[in-house]
Formats: C-alpha cells, structure tokens, sequence
C-alpha cells in the first residue's frame, strides 16, 4: 500500500479540528503522516493542543507561519515538499470526513496514472439553509465522473473545478506539472487541475469520498470572496479566458430558484437573488482589478496579505 500524507493548512482551530483529526486517525486505511500549517502561534497557543508531544499523535508535524506568509498557493507548495509520500491529501481545517473511508475512497481512482488528482463530493452542515444545501448539490453531485479535455464543449469551466476542501494527488504527476503556484490569492487548485487537462491528464470527481463542509456567508463576505475570485481569474487568462464563468453562475441562480419554487420556499428567492448580485459585482470588480486603486482593493478583498506579498 502506498504511504499517503495529508496537509492541512490550519487557522484559529478549536474543538471541532480535535475532532477532525481524530476522524482522521481512524479511516480504513492508515495516514502516514498529518502536516500542520498554522497561520499565527499565537492563536495555536490559545487551542492549548500540542501535538509533537502526545504519543498518539506520532505521526503529526507541525510548523508556524505568519498571516503575512500565507498564501493560497506557496503554504501549499511549500507544505508538499515536506512530503516525500507518493500521493498527499489537501485539506482545509474545517471539513470533516464523513465516514471512516473517505480516503480508501478518495485515493482509488489515483491508481489509475492518467488521474493527476481525485477530489471528495461536500456534503451540507446539518445547520445549512436551503440555498446553500442545494449549491452543494449544484456543485458536488451524486454521481463520480473523470473530466478531461474532451467534456469542455459540454462542461466548460467545470472541466477544470477541484477543490483543495479536500483532494488527492498522484506525487509523480505533481512534479512533473511543477506543482501549485507560488502566488495565488484563490484558485490554486483549479490552475493545478487546467495544467493537468491541459497536459493530457484527467481529474477525477470522487462522489462516494464525502466530507461534510459548507459555509454561511454574508452578503458581504460573498462580495469579497467573488472579488478575489475574479482576480484570480484575471491574473490567469490562460486558464480561464476560453472557459467564462458567467454563464455557470446564471445557471446556478436559475437551478437554485427552481429548487426553492419546487420544496415551497419561494421567500427565499428575493434574498438569494440579492446576494446572487453582491457575488456578480464582487467578481465583476476582482476581474478588472488592475484598474482599482490599492486603498478600494484592500477594502474589498478576503485576502489583504495577498497584496503584500514580495
């Protein structure tokens, strides 16, 4: 059996990380090792958890940057080469496997070498409202499929989407692809993914590989979050000028409508147009951000440090 890692990039944990990682130490098939990247000292100190000195944690290392260092992309890149295992896990600090084989799961498909990388279905929290609980759905269907060049007249943009919440990768296609970017304010994994496709590799959606992750943001955290999204676009024509995400995005508003209409929540569609809105603008802005001054950048985005990074 190969040794799989898996790395974690970690902020601000708490009770629910303890149980993250204890899920983790019980799946059907071992971890070799759990990388830690923590964003500020200070805000593991305050967990009072140490890993390196309990016992049953053997198997887990753990290093301290600072907010200014992190970056979507270099902590990655730089976490990776920490690992020598021949297939490592990214995952966020705040999903959580749903079963004990997520990762007998997840991995299968890498066993096939044209499968650059396997990414896990996300399931809704049990406090997720209904528009959020059918964007999951949008997003992370029910059935698997392995993308290719091929399915872009018929997916467009999606043929690239993976996520990093939690995905598995084949170590010897990663070096040969020159890994995750060394700047990146959002979309890491999608650039990732576009190289491999684009290099003749596939990317594998793994829809029985579940982890429970969903979010609840604000009106103006969506702006934010779509504004860094559009940079990201911005920033990686070659990615994603031939692929446009617009369309993707009414189809979603639509869906979702339909689906509110249908389980008799039809309230709700006012509010998620609303905040369909602050996304399109937040985007709209993050794409021709070049035109923005430094001060109304910083105010917008989700990533301040980004912008300082040298």
């Amino acid at each position: 059996m190969q040794e799989i890692d898996i790395i974690i990039p970690v902020y601000k944990p708490g009770a629910e990380f303890l149980e993250l990682i204890e899920k983790l130490e019980h799946q059907s098939i071992p971890v070799h090792q759990i990388l830690l990247f923590n964003t500020e000292q200070k805000y593991w100190e305050a967990f009072q958890y140490d890993f390196p000195r309990r016992k049953r944690y053997e198997n887990i290392r753990l290093w301290h940057i600072s907010k200014k260092e992190f970056d979507h992309g270099r902590t990655r890149r730089d976490a990776v080469k920490k690992s020598k295992a021949p297939v490592f896990v990214m995952m966020t600090d705040d999903a959580m496997p749903a079963d004990e084989f997520l990762l007998e799961r997840l991995t299968a498909p890498l066993s096939d070498e044209s499968v650059a990388v396997s990414y896990a279905r996300q399931l809704p929290r049990r406090d997720a409202g209904p528009v959020e609980r059918f964007t999951r759905e949008f997003n992370y269907p029910a059935e698997s499929r392995v993308k290719s060049e091929k399915d872009l007249p018929e997916l467009g943009i999606k043929t690239y989407f993976c996520s990093d919440v939690c995905a598995a990768y084949r170590r010897d296609i990663y070096d040969r692809q020159g890994g995750f970017l060394r700047h990146a304010i959002f979309n890491e994994d999608m650039v990732y993914a576009a190289g491999c496709i684009r290099a003749g590799y596939r990317i594998a959606y793994t829809a029985d590989a579940q982890v429970i992750h969903s979010h609840q943001y604000t009106n103006r955290e969506q702006f934010r979050r779509n504004f860094d999204m559009g940079v990201s676009q911005a920033e990686h024509p070659e990615v994603f000028e031939s692929v446009p995400a617009e369309s993707e995005g009414i189809r979603l508003v639509k869906r979702t409508a339909e689906y509110l209409r249908k389980e008799g929540q039809g309230r709700l569609i006012l509010p998620m147009c609303v905040t369909s809105i602050y996304k399109f603008f937040g985007y709209k802005l993050g794409k021709k951000y070049k035109r923005l001054s430094k001060r109304r950048i910083l105010k917008y985005t989700m990533n301040r440090s980004y912008w300082d990074w040298d």
